[in-house]
């Protein structure tokens, strides 16, 4: 018998918490999960609950933005993207357009998705003109882009790839000397897809409680209450707490499908610089139809501030849970879903979004300490 989320809160109020718990939860869908059934509200106070680097829009390189609007703008092709990449924000001259929407508002040919299944149809409806798919994603996203591939696509279709790996930039937060908290929820759709196992680093190298978790309040609560008994106990192992889709090894399909087709090499994050291994290429096989061997390379080392955030905007401090949303400067005045300056209020599983969304207003002064 499942046990609902108010036996969960019942059973974690009943922990004998003495001193502050800061867990991170990786996966922008937990954090919006989290804040729309007002979890932080319902658990004790000394249990903090930190958004971490789970939103790839949100640390997709500036510089990737910045090509696929040039191709857009430039080439004759029709750009497809994710949804949620159209209105992200890049650094450019006052009066040129700053994103994909602003593009299309321009002239260029660029069309929203929400599968990729969506990319092959709109390449085969016109054989005769190129298309170029803006692939942007975690793990869950650039598995189906490999499938695409290895199942074979259209000559005038190729892919501007922006993908990138969740577990790199948490070890990453670990090697540091204070990473910030002392347990960490693990994203359960990319551990559906490439096994739990991808989060035992976690535990084994550097000794901190972990959990995954899925999207519902129950096992948000399961996994809190596993990493509250780990912590106190001093006895450390993964837990999965959303048996239902994540098994052992994860999808063998979609992970014969990201072995066959790309390659895992150093990446850049926006705002945060290159993370060893941790991003998708593709690999030697597949270069056919890769966009960046195809089209003209319109960034340049010249441009103000490329690769970076926006003037005041700590996006990236959110990203690395260094800041809560509602800390930066811009939040809520310049910086709004209507007006975003940020990534991380322009998409779905953006921490600033989330937070404005689940209609978080005051300003907050103290910081995350460690």
């Amino acid at each position: 018998m499942s046990i609902d989320a108010k036996s969960w809160l019942q059973q974690i109020n009943a922990l004998p918490l003495r001193e502050p718990v800061k867990i991170m939860n990786v996966c922008g869908g937990h954090e919006r999960a989290i804040t729309q059934a007002g979890l932080r509200g319902a658990l004790p106070s000394q249990i903090e609950l930190i958004p971490g680097p789970g939103c790839p829009v949100c640390v997709c390189p500036e510089e990737d933005v910045y090509q696929a609007m040039q191709l857009a703008l430039q080439e004759p092709i029709t750009l497809v993207a994710f949804g949620d990449m159209l209105r992200v924000p890049v650094n450019v001259s006052k009066g040129e357009p700053r994103s994909l929407d602003q593009a299309h508002a321009a002239g260029a040919d660029i069309r929203p998705i929400a599968s990729p299944i969506e990319v092959l149809q709109i390449a085969q409806a016109s054989p005769e003109r190129e298309v170029v798919f803006f692939a942007a994603g975690f793990e869950t996203t650039t598995a189906p882009v490999a499938a695409l591939l290895v199942e074979g696509i259209p000559d005038n279709l190729t892919i501007l790839l922006s993908g990138r790996l969740t577990w790199p930039a948490v070890s990453m937060l670990l090697s540091d000397e204070k990473p910030g908290f002392n347990a960490l929820v693990a994203p359960g759709h990319v551990a559906t897809v490439m096994g739990p196992e991808e989060w035992s680093f976690v535990v084994q190298q550097h000794h901190i409680p972990a959990a995954v978790a899925g999207f519902t309040p129950e096992s948000l609560l399961a996994a809190t209450y596993s990493v509250i008994r780990q912590y106190l106990d001093d006895r450390i192992f993964l837990d999965n707490c959303y048996p239902e889709l994540v098994n052992p090894g994860g999808n063998p399909s979609a992970k014969a499908h990201l072995k066959k087709a790309m390659v895992v090499v150093d990446a850049n994050w926006r705002g945060i610089g290159i993370i060893p291994n941790s991003g998708f290429d593709l690999n030697d096989e597949y270069s056919n139809w890769d966009a960046r061997k195809r089209f003209p390379d319109y960034d340049s080392a010249d441009r103000k501030r490329s690769g970076e955030m926006p003037p005041g905007c700590d996006c990236a401090a959110v990203v690395l849970g260094r800041k809560y949303p509602n800390q930066c400067r811009l939040y809520g005045k310049t910086c709004t879903p209507r007006t975003p300056i940020g990534p991380c209020m322009v998409s779905d599983e953006g921490a600033c979004r989330i937070w404005w969304s689940g209609g978080i207003r005051q300003h907050r002064q103290s910081q995350i300490t460690s």
